[in-house]
């Protein structure tokens, strides 16, 4: 299966928010014809009505991919509008944090191939990461298509085992929350420095953003380019002498993050 084929027999697109909107786009960029898009959207932005997509109609038969991308909050209103393509001819693929395969299964019925994805914000970038893992229904074609369509947002990855989508959850789902934070906190420190708020957010931000990027195009390991930037008794040397502290420095810090958040995912997954 292929992007041709979701072309010739089309693709549902439940939920269509920001995550939703971000996929979409990158489709449709790649030059999926939007008539084979049919997405179900209580409440279309005006920029979705203009994409001249099938919008709140009737869905067909056997669509190549059936995609949700709604809250779990919201699945069990939603997900009725769509559990008839279950059985085996479309491949369900779920963005939804926390609801995991077996609930899909459930609600689809037995044959049905689906891969669960955890996405995060920065696709609407286009620089996202997405995990994948499929059910045992799922064959290493559907695998392939599923990351096709996510890599229209940025990388993907594949997983061993549903298990480690909590840990992923902790460390890419929600980490550009941690970095946002840390973009304010090195804004705040700098303006209890003395620079002014502007000036001390614009530095924070780029120095984040630029960090970042060296790191993701050098494909160096961080280490080395943390050593590669602390020079012995120097200024940099000083401020890591605090965020590297053994007991209450940033390392023990993001450990707990992630776990904390990790931790909301398992409980999710729960119900």
């Amino acid at each position: 299966m292929a992007l041709d084929e979701v072309a010739a027999r089309g693709l549902v697109l439940l939920g269509c928010g920001k995550m939703g909107s971000a996929l979409l786009r990158g489709w449709l960029d790649r030059g999926l014809p939007p008539g084979a898009v049919h997405v179900i959207e209580p409440r279309p932005s005006e920029w979705l009505q203009g994409t001249g997509v099938a919008l709140n109609v009737p869905l067909p038969e056997a669509p190549a991919v059936a995609l949700v991308a709604v809250k779990p909050q919201m699945m069990g209103e939603a997900l009725p509008a769509m559990t008839s393509l279950g059985g085996g001819r479309t491949l369900v693929v779920s963005i939804a944090a926390g609801t995991p395969l077996r609930a899909f299964e459930a609600a689809f019925g037995a044959g049905t191939p689906v891969v669960r994805a955890m996405p995060n914000t920065p696709a609407a970038v286009g620089k996202g990461i997405t995990a994948i893992i499929g059910n045992a229904e799922a064959s290493e074609a559907h695998l392939a298509l599923a990351e096709s369509l996510l890599s229209a947002v940025g990388e993907v990855v594949r997983l061993e085992s549903e298990g480690q989508l909590d840990a992923v959850t902790g460390v890419s789902g929600s980490g550009p929350a941690y970095v946002f934070h840390l973009i304010e906190a090195l804004a705040a420190a700098g303006e209890a420095e003395g620079l002014a708020p502007e000036l001390s957010l614009r530095l924070a931000r780029t120095t984040v953003a630029g960090a970042g990027a060296l790191a993701q195009e050098t494909g160096t390991d961080p280490a080395q380019l943390r050593r590669d930037v602390t020079s012995p008794n120097g200024t940099t040397q000083a401020g890591l002498g605090v965020l590297m502290d053994e007991q209450v420095g940033l390392g023990q810090l993001i450990r707990r993050t992630v776990r904390a958040a990790a931790a909301r995912s398992e409980e999710l997954g729960r119900g």
